[in-house]
């Protein structure tokens, strides 16, 4: 079963890019650059659903509509 999911990359202060999948409590990891990183999450992810409950909650994922916005403070 292939479904997108929605990730986040931020770059951090040591250079390293960070990943994270909102979807999944705690699902994230890193990676020199931006190809490693999401090399990583997909690793991550892969292990995640190997948990029944984050496998039901990838079953019944459907998002409508996805957008990212930022406020600056």
């Amino acid at each position: 079963m292939k479904k997108q999911l929605p990730i986040f990359v931020e770059k951090d202060e040591d250079g390293f890019y960070v990943v994270e999948c909102p979807v999944f409590e705690g699902c994230y990891s890193q990676g020199k650059t931006l190809d490693q990183a999401l090399k990583n999450i997909r690793v991550v992810i892969k292990l995640v659903l190997e948990e029944k409950s984050n496998l039901n909650i990838f079953k019944s994922y459907h998002p409508q509509e996805l957008s990212l916005h930022t406020i600056s403070l």
